[in-house]
């Protein structure tokens, strides 16, 4: 079975994440590599961890004109990551840059494209928050819609909470590849991730990937704990 476990390098020191990244590597699927740790260590980390064989997933959200995108996608292709993420609410426009730049970049090069996924609604949010911000749809509704609009525009994937991973396999072609983060044990404190399921609950409801986190990087034994989530959706 393909590992579908992505860990989240979510650490401030490089030489943490170096230390957890080596620790974990045999249960685990690809590394994610987020904004405080790139923009702490910068494209040398993602060259680094690319050079041990590892895949990477570098996860800064781009969200910008479709120029700017285009180009930051073009510069990421070229790092050799194999996902990355741009947020879906930048509109079609910007998506369909977004993912020629990454085919077209990564076969001038002679590479397989990185995936190139688009960002719902984040699992931090739930409906009152997006109320804050104007957005009368719920919660549900509102990944729906953004999740059509980035499958429209060509994309291959996409991020989403757990909770909608049902209604999205409804709807969405099989081949989309759905990247889930909000992935608890139970055995974590309460924190920011409103809408969570466990490992074998998500995969279960069509995840393609698992994002996890805390459960990883803040638990006493990494590797243990990545091994445990491992065996648990054997």
């Amino acid at each position: 079975m393909r590992n579908p476990i992505i860990v989240a390098l979510d650490v401030p020191d490089v030489d943490d994440a170096v230390r957890l990244a080596r620790d974990v590597a045999p249960h685990v699927g690809a590394f994610k590599v987020g904004k405080e740790l790139f923009v702490g260590a910068g494209p040398d980390f993602v060259r680094r961890l690319r050079g041990t064989g590892a895949a990477v997933f570098l996860d800064l959200k781009f969200h910008d004109i479709p120029n700017t995108v285009a180009k930051a996608v073009a510069a990421a292709t070229r790092l050799d990551v194999q996902m990355l993420t741009v947020h879906a609410g930048g509109g079609s426009a910007m998506l369909r840059a977004a993912e020629a730049a990454a085919v077209e970049t990564a076969a001038s090069m002679g590479r397989p494209a990185p995936l190139v996924l688009g960002v719902t609604v984040l699992t931090s949010l739930d409906d009152a928050a997006l109320a804050e911000v104007g957005v009368r749809n719920g919660t549900a509704d509102q990944v729906e819609l953004l999740a059509r609009l980035a499958a429209g525009a060509g994309l291959r994937g996409l991020v989403c909470s757990p909770l909608e991973l049902g209604r999205l396999r409804a709807i969405l072609p099989a081949s989309v590849q759905l990247v889930t983060p909000g992935i608890r044990t139970g055995a974590e404190k309460a924190d920011d991730q409103k809408r969570t399921l466990s490992p074998r609950e998500a995969m279960a409801a069509g995840a393609t990937w698992l994002v996890v986190g805390r459960p990883i990087y803040a638990a006493e034994d990494p590797a243990g704990a990545a091994r445990r989530i491992l065996e648990s959706i054997a």
